[in-house]
């Protein structure tokens, strides 16, 4: 069986940093906003190129915090639109309402998977406040034109960064792109944590103090509450893990890359739709290498039986999902079709020459 993702291979490549640094957690007596924290605050930040790096308990924290400090700070107010793809995974969508804030959809690029820059401007209204912007499946999202049109709008620019940890737009790295930025290091994620962990980067001063102090309770000094906060904070066996990680992002999103480049190029089947190389191989980190068939299911069960493990990333809309009922009725073409038609393949920093083969030439048979 080719795993989706070996989750403990990716680990074991750093085995004995990490086993160390948690026995060294462990054995430090400290456990919550402690020294590792704030280690790794600091090198995120200096990866990333921003000044700040917050630590919070996941990625839907990690942008939920950055849409209420903004709403704390008079920038945003209940009611205001928050402009966001309409294929995204449904946490993007799910931090817009959690503030009650409107979650305003525009459909992607077919090439891209990404929000269609083109379609921002004619779903902008008076009470748009910001845009949204997804990094799907590690691919950067980003433009002069995105930054015009949100500079004529005096719209914020809030980055979900799951995905794309190491990318770079123009020698910028995502995460630093917008006015602010959230990461997931759930497990699977190209930096993945050994539980849930998220953080926030931001070049703004009262943003981060503001974002801070609301995942901490809404205090910035014990027993001193200013807001009406969460409990959003990243421990410390979680930085600890990261902080290793950390050090061989790029190195192992350029295994990812490789493999990437494989796919392109080995797989001939008119069957199969396969994902943009961007010109700038820097554009993507390869978080999910995405397929498009339009007899997904046929394919995906012909791998399976192959003992090859494929996961679909999403099989059903945010607009068709029964959370957000009042906009079953709609209609996002463009997205719907993509959700019926994509199939994510094995990639990752620990898949061997001879699975990628054995993948390619299950594919090329299909």
């Amino acid at each position: 069986m080719i795993k989706f993702l070996d989750l403990l291979q990716v680990n074991f490549l750093h085995k004995e940093e990490i086993e160390q640094r948690l026995l060294d957690v462990f054995r430090s007596g400290w456990y919550l906003l402690g020294e590792e924290v704030k280690r790794f605050e600091v090198n995120l930040a200096a990866y990333i190129g921003t000044k700040h790096a917050i630590g919070v308990a996941n990625g839907l924290d990690a942008l939920r915090l950055i849409l209420r400090a903004y709403k704390e700070l008079g920038l945003i107010k209940a009611g205001d639109e928050v402009i966001v793809p309409s294929n995204t995974y449904i946490a993007s969508i799910l931090a817009i309402s959690d503030n009650n804030l409107v979650p305003v959809l525009v459909e992607p690029d077919p090439q891209t998977f990404n929000i269609d820059i083109g379609r921002i401007e004619e779903k902008i209204t008076a009470r748009t406040k910001a845009i949204m912007l997804v990094h799907l499946q590690g691919r950067v999202v980003y433009s002069e034109q995105l930054r015009a049109v949100a500079t004529k709008h005096n719209l914020k620019i809030v980055e979900d960064n799951a995905q794309a940890i190491g990318a770079s737009w123009q020698g910028i790295k995502t995460g630093k792109l917008g006015d602010a930025a959230g990461f997931s290091f759930y497990p699977g994620k190209n930096l993945g944590a050994l539980g849930d962990a998220g953080a926030v980067t931001t070049e703004d001063d009262a943003l981060a103090a503001t974002i801070r102090a609301l995942a901490n309770y809404g205090s910035n000094q014990k027993y001193v509450n200013i807001y009406q906060g969460l409990n959003s904070r990243l421990d410390e066996i979680q930085a600890a893990v990261l902080d290793v990680k950390l050090k061989y992002i790029d190195e192992e999103n350029a295994v990812r890359r490789m493999i990437a480049k494989r796919y392109n190029k080995e797989i001939v089947n008119p069957k199969l739709q396969l994902p943009e190389i961007p010109n700038d191989e820097q554009e993507h980190v390869w978080h999910v290498y995405v397929v498009r068939s339009v007899d997904r299911d046929e394919l995906q069960q012909y791998l399976t039986d192959n003992g090859v493990q494929t996961v679909i990333h999403y099989p059903i809309p945010p607009h068709k999902q029964k959370a957000y009922a009042e906009w079953n009725n709609k209609s996002y073409p463009i997205s719907e079709q993509m959700h019926d038609e994509v199939l994510s393949l094995p990639i990752s920093p620990v898949m061997s020459d001879s699975e990628v083969t054995t993948i390619v030439d299950l594919l090329n048979k299909y």
